[in-house]
Parts: C-alpha cells; structure tokens; sequence
C-alpha cells in the first residue's frame, strides 16, 4: 500500500484495565511479557489492533489471548500517545476498563509468560510496568472510583 501523504503511519494498540476489589486495595490483573521490548516486566494485557478491527474488540481480543479471560464489558477511558511510549514504533494506546464482581483466574497466553492478579499499590510501587501502563492504570483506578 503506497501512503499519499506527508504524515507518517503510526501503530495502534488496545490496553484492558480489568480491577477487583480487594481487602486492601485494588487489584489489577497483569501479565508478565514473554518478548521483548519490558520482556519479564509486569504489563497489562493488551497488543496490536488489526487492520480491520473495531478498538473494544481488540481490546477484548487480545485480553484473552494472554490471560484466557473473555470480559466483555470493556469500555474505552482512555488514550495515551506520548511519541516515546514504545521504544519500537510510534504507538498509540487506547486503554479499556472493566470493574469485576470477583477474581476471574487467569491463564497465560500468547506473548504473556504469566497472568496473576496483583495489589494496584505495588504494582505503583517505583517503575513495576512496562510502557506507560502505571499511569494507565493510575488514570483506570481513579476513573472506576477506587483510588
């Protein structure tokens, strides 16, 4: 595909924030990266939106993909693009939220070496995520009312 324009291409992705309640505090489910770039780091799930794919459905798309969990009731909060975000490419972020009932369990997947729930206050802790996933997830907290 040849691009008229003077504007370069940039790649999209879709982030799922899925939160519980916990004792003490939230919990936010991660995956641990399986690839570079972060890889071994804490991440939310989330990955490329394909070419002719609606931004929820990637989102829930890829949320299953690396955690074997289908959540449905995503909905989009927000979107990040700073031009650093990805060491590989410009990228921007469409991150999406769900507030679950209960811990769902997780099970890992395609480029995710794990997936386990863990506290929102560690994982905020320092630089525990990858990309700009703290301040996704700082923004998700606040936005479902649990900070």
């Amino acid at each position: 595909m040849a691009y008229t324009s003077e504007y370069p291409p940039f790649f999209v992705t879709a982030d799922a924030v899925l939160l519980v309640r916990g004792d003490e505090g939230p919990l936010a489910l991660v995956i641990r990266r399986g690839n570079p770039p972060y890889e071994g780091s804490w991440a939310l799930p989330g990955g490329f939106v394909d070419i002719d794919e609606d931004l929820r459905h990637a989102a829930v798309r890829e949320l299953a993909e690396e955690t074997g969990l289908r959540v449905t009731q995503l909905h989009q909060f927000g979107a990040y693009g700073a031009p650093d975000r990805d060491p590989r490419h410009r990228t921007v972020s469409v991150a999406h939220l769900a507030v679950l009932a209960e811990q769902l369990e997780p099970t890992a997947g395609d480029d995710a070496a794990h997936a386990e729930w863990k506290p929102v206050a560690w994982l905020l802790e320092g630089e525990r995520l990858a990309f700009d996933h703290g301040q996704i997830l700082r923004d998700a907290v606040e936005r479902a009312g649990l900070a």
